[in-house]
């Protein structure tokens, strides 16, 4: 092998969409909902990607990027979303999301703090709060299938 070479992904150790497919699809169609409700597509791209990297979903995080660039996402976001908060690339908006996104994805350790809610809350109306936060147990839900079955992405 020689260092240009890429290293292949662990095996997958289910097929869980193959194997629950009924399952798997209302777990996708619970994140669309969410999503159309929410009626932004750049903050949900950014909500299940920071999500993602928390969770260390690969496959996620693949489908992700390309679906945020396909949405007019610029890349410099994408590279430093990671760092948001140490950057002024992300509005109040998506700041809130954002913040929101961790909040919950991390819940055991935070709680979701009050301040991280009520922030939220003076960005978006109560529906949009509300499929704020059915997008962000989605893609956690989705995040769990993924990393425990390890999902792959796709080579490019």
């Amino acid at each position: 092998m020689t260092d240009h070479e890429t290293v292949p992904a662990p095996a997958p150790r289910l097929a869980f969409a193959r194997v629950v497919p009924e399952f798997y699809r209302n777990l996708i169609a619970l994140d669309r909902l969410a999503r159309t409700g929410l009626g932004d597509p750049v903050v949900a791209e950014l909500v299940n990607l920071r999500a993602s990297q928390l969770n260390g979903c690969a496959f996620c995080l693949d489908i992700h990027s390309r679906d945020a660039i396909e949405q007019g996402e610029g890349e410099h976001r994408l590279h430093t979303l990671s760092a948001w908060r140490e950057t002024p690339f992300f509005t109040a908006r998506e700041r809130a999301a954002l913040a929101l996104t961790e909040a919950v994805t991390l819940v055991a350790s935070t709680h979701v703090p009050d301040e991280v809610f009520d922030e939220a809350a003076k960005h978006f109306s109560e529906t949009e709060l509300a499929n704020l936060l059915g997008l962000i147990i989605s893609i956690n839900a989705l995040n769990r299938v993924g990393v425990s079955t390890r999902m792959s992405p796709a080579a490019r």
